[in-house]
């Protein structure tokens, strides 16, 4: 099946890039780790913050970030290049975003609503896909969805949608998440025990 209508030709090099290596060229820079993609030079492969400044400032360029080890993008960039309906969102660090690739789960328990029509992951909403990986899969598969921007993007309506997760599985691995929790101080009425009471000795 020609997908060429309903697939860019940059999405599967993405989906295949691996992000987060140390720039060769910037390795002794602060920012130097590549989580950078240029829809323009397809291809190309990932890269940091200082050769999007120098080889990509006017190309179309897009940033990776991670969620348990797991790359994501946010909505707000994709979907002006990308039709990601049908693709689960999350909220993480108030920010939407999605998963490019599908992530190794157990099966899905009984009672699941929703799950993924590739990977069988369970989803939080009634979405189609997992990731945008999953979605590709389909595409090849059965033609019946497209990442053509000429259809309706399901994302955009969901934008006010707060997805129902877990902090700790959608925790951003950045430094801000890093700080350690501070415990809660003790309650005030809490009383102390002073010892094993004794009795007052009887008079004589």
């Amino acid at each position: 099946m020609d997908t060429g209508e309903l697939v860019p030709p940059w999405l599967e090099p993405l989906l295949t890039t691996p992000f987060f290596n140390v720039c060769r060229i910037h390795a002794d820079a602060a920012r130097n780790e590549c989580n950078m993609y240029c829809l323009d030079c397809n291809g190309d492969g990932a890269f940091c913050f200082y050769c999007r400044s120098s080889r990509h400032k006017d190309h179309q360029v897009i940033q990776i970030r991670r969620s348990s080890y797991h790359d994501v993008v946010r909505v707000s960039e994709i979907q002006k290049v990308l039709n990601i309906s049908g693709v689960q969102t999350y909220v993480i660090n108030s920010a939407r975003v999605l998963f490019l690739n599908v992530r190794p789960q157990p099966k899905s328990g009984k009672g699941v609503a929703h799950i993924c029509e590739i990977c069988g992951r369970s989803l939080l909403d009634s979405f189609r896909f997992c990731s945008l990986g999953c979605k590709l899969e389909r595409i090849k598969k059965n033609g019946d969805a497209s990442f053509g921007l000429d259809g309706k993007n399901e994302a955009m309506r969901m934008e006010g949608v707060s997805s129902r997760t877990t902090e700790e599985e959608l925790r951003e691995s950045s430094t801000q998440d890093m700080y350690p929790v501070t415990p809660p101080p003790p309650p005030l009425n809490a009383r102390r025990r002073k010892g094993i009471p004794h009795r007052a000795p009887f008079g004589s």
